[in-house]
This record gives C-alpha cells, sequence and structure tokens, in this order.
C-alpha cells in the first residue's frame, strides 16, 4: 500500500468523471465524495461503471472498488486516533488499526498483543514476563474498569490464541482487541496530558 503522505501538489493524468462514490479514504480518514478516477465497466457495455479506483479530493490517494463496490482498498482505519502517544507505541498502533481495515486480522491481534506488552512495561512491570502476566499487571493495577473483568479474561485468551496455536483470527477479534487497546492508551496517555497538571509551589509537599 503506497505511503500515507500528503499528496497536495500531484495531479492524476487524465482521470475520467464518474458516478460519484461517497467513503472514508483510507489514507487521509476524512469522510468524502469522489467523482474522479478510472471505472471498472462490463466488458459488453463500455459506458458502465461496476467499481474502479477513485481519488481522494482531499489528499489525492487513490482507493480502489471492486466490482459492485464489495471491497475498499484501502479500507478506512478502525478506531480513532489518541493523543499524547509515545511515537513507536503510536506507529504499532497504526499499524494495528491499518491490519484490520485491510484484512490482516491475525497480523493485527499479534500487534496488539505487542502493544499489551509494551504498556505493561512502561508502566513499570517486569520484563521477561508471559503475555497473560502482563495482562494481569494492567488489571491489577487499576488501567481496566473495575466491570471490564471479562475483557481481561477474553484478552488473555484471544492473544494466547494468536501467538500460540494455529488459528487465524476474524475482523471480531481484531476489532475487539484494538478497542481495548484504544481505550487503555487514552486512559494512561491521552486524559493524564488533556488537563494541564497544577504547578507546585514552593515548599509545597509532594502529593
Amino acid at each position: 500500500m503506497p505511503s500515507k503522505e500528503n499528496f497536495v501538489g500531484f495531479a492524476w493524468l487524465k482521470p475520467e468523471t464518474l458516478e460519484p462514490k461517497c467513503y472514508i479514504c483510507g489514507y487521509c480518514g476524512k469522510d468524502v465524495s469522489s467523482e474522479k478516477g478510472y471505472r471498472i465497466h462490463h466488458s459488453v457495455n463500455a459506458g458502465s461503471q461496476v467499481g474502479g479506483v477513485f481519488i481522494c479530493p482531499n489528499c489525492k490517494g487513490a482507493t480502489y472498488f471492486s466490482p459492485n463496490y464489495k471491497d475498499q482498498v484501502p479500507g478506512p482505519l478502525y478506531g480513532r486516533t489518541v493523543q499524547y502517544v509515545p511515537v513507536d507505541l503510536d506507529r504499532l498502533f497504526t499499524e494495528a488499526r491499518d491490519s484490520t481495515a485491510n484484512g490482516n486480522y491475525t497480523a493485527s491481534v499479534l500487534l496488539c498483543r505487542k502493544m499489551l506488552m509494551n504498556v505493561a512495561v512502561a508502566q513499570k512491570a517486569p520484563a521477561d514476563l508471559p503475555f497473560v502476566e502482563y495482562v494481569n499487571f494492567l488489571a491489577k493495577e487499576g488501567y481496566v474498569p473495575p466491570n471490564g473483568k471479562h475483557w481481561v479474561d477474553h484478552i488473555r485468551k484471544k492473544g494466547n490464541e494468536a501467538n500460540h496455536e494455529i488459528a487465524l483470527m476474524n475482523q471480531k477479534d481484531a476489532i475487539e482487541l484494538l478497542t481495548f487497546v484504544e481505550m487503555l492508551l487514552r486512559f494512561i496517555y491521552e486524559f493524564p496530558n488533556m488537563v494541564p497538571k497544577p504547578e507546585k509551589k514552593p515548599g509545597q509537599p509532594v502529593a
């Protein structure tokens, strides 16, 4: 898949005017309507349009729609961007969202598993623990809501299945883990930084 760079300043050669298509661009994440691109037509009807490549009017990225618009490549990213996340962890999160959007569900689950381990270590969990122990650590230290204990059990099970068993993950598995990881990233990184911490006055004891 092409890099998600900004294509401003570039242009496509002789794009057609198509029947407009509304979609969420997999490059820039904008909800757009495009009427420029290259169509797929029935071999017996050159004037028909049953899919094609649409050019995003915002970023100029090209999105492919299969005949009868059954599949979109690249698909829209699942989940939402989280602020204040460390760069390497944010790259893993984006890669997991990308993998889910494009049907690489097992890869997404494995990336989420790696993120959970990295998050736990960043929150002072010992290194080189089994995956289950990292999930237990996050729950024990209060990073999982009190009514989310069933999530912990589910994440442990799916993470181990993807890593240790010959089992392919599906879209539901990937989206569930992404949702859990996104919640953790917001709770640990985004929420604490949304409101400035009060400045400590000279002589004020540490809370």
